[in-house]
């Protein structure tokens, strides 16, 4: 018979190693504590994995701050917003085709998304089907095992967030291979989205400012759209990317520290004729192991390249593939970084006095 304050002994060490596993839960875990699952985590973080920076699972951020929040009355392009590269491309929704043997972006669908606080959306548009589908492509078309759903089903879920955020405004990237005539005017009709289009009208030229977000927001202008088919912006009155925004490299080649190089079809990267800056930050095949690391230290560090790049200006889109795995703050910090410097010139957008003109922060951080 075992001895009683043998096993007395063991019991009290059994409960001291089970107190200490579950030392937080039920949404009582904060930034940086180890967790089991996403209920554990408070508001804002959700229970993930970082094998590059920590072992186990542990709480790490997974929504934005929203910016218009310390200040809605300053222009579009002085604020940044996070963008899902290949939003359409995720693990959620289910197969269309009954096969797809193609890689992954995102872990969640666009509603779960732009919830989060991503604010922009990086689609590849193809004829497919006798429709418009979103797609990966194999040879420059789309197949049945690269295909992911229609596109009017993204639309509508795009539609159902402006809808239901009314001061919200939701940016599109169109990676466009659509050569149906009209065929984006009418799946863009057909999703409800044209009671909140921004017109190419009232693009800026010239790098000058774009309206005032509270004016998009007043008019029910909050839908702005970018094509990457330059006929589109005459045919369609979409408007052509590279008339607005200027891009580093996206891939691998855009990955090597200490440079941002230029996209082909963008303009320079320093050329303030353009408004609108968006930085790519992930590599030409998507896995988690590798976002991990991506979206945490190196994607601060790219920040800061790309504004020596872009003629010392801080980005407006910040691209990155599975947007919530980091070893912390992530995409998250680093879009705090951008509004903070864009808001009111520091380092963090919680340092921003809320309501107060540009080049005011306040003496601490809010935590």
């Amino acid at each position: 018979m075992e001895h009683p304050r043998i096993l007395f002994s063991v019991s009290l060490i059994s409960f001291a190693i089970i107190t200490a596993t579950f030392a937080c839960s039920n949404g009582q875990c904060k930034l940086g504590d180890e967790c089991s699952i996403d209920a554990d985590c408070q508001t804002g973080l959700s229970c993930f994995s970082c094998s590059e920076a920590f072992d186990g699972l542990r709480c790490i951020r997974s929504t934005t701050t929203n910016q218009f929040e310390f200040m809605n009355s300053l222009p579009f392009n002085r604020y940044a917003y996070l963008t899902t590269h290949n939003s359409f491309a995720n693990e959620v929704e289910p197969l269309h085709t009954g096969i797809r043997l193609t890689f992954l972006n995102q872990e969640d669908n666009v509603t779960q998304q732009l919830n989060n606080g991503v604010r922009a959306l990086m689609l590849d548009t193809y004829d497919f089907k006798g429709d418009i589908w979103l797609c990966h492509s194999f040879g420059g078309r789309c197949h049945d095992y690269t295909a992911f759903w229609l596109a009017i089903d993204t639309l509508k879920e795009v539609e159902a967030f402006l809808s239901a955020n009314p001061s919200e405004i939701v940016t599109l990237f169109l990676e466009d291979y659509v050569e149906t005539p009209n065929g984006l005017s009418k799946v863009f009709k057909d999703a409800g989205l044209m009671k909140y289009w921004f017109p190419v009208s009232s693009m800026p030229q010239n790098g000058q400012d774009w309206p005032l977000v509270k004016d998009m927001v007043a008019s029910n202008q909050r839908f702005v759209v970018f094509t990457s088919a330059k006929s589109k912006q005459e045919s369609e009155g979409i408007a052509y990317q590279w008339n607005y925004v200027v891009e580093n490299h996206y891939g691998d080649v855009g990955e090597h520290p200490g440079e941002c190089s230029n996209r082909g079809e963008s303009a320079p990267f320093d050329d303030k004729t353009k408004s609108l800056v968006l930085i790519n930050h992930f590599h030409s095949i998507a896995f988690k192991v590798m976002a991990c690391e991506d979206n945490s230290a190196s994607l601060i560090s790219m920040l800061d390249t790309c504004y020596g790049r872009a003629g010392n200006r801080w980005a407006n889109f910040v691209a990155v593939d599975y947007y919530k795995r980091s070893d912390g703050g992530g995409v998250f910090q680093a879009v705090d970084k951008l509004n903070g410097q864009l808001l009111c010139g520091c380092d963090d957008v919680h340092a921003c006095v809320p309501g107060s003109s540009s080049a005011t922060c306040s003496a601490t951080k809010d935590q």
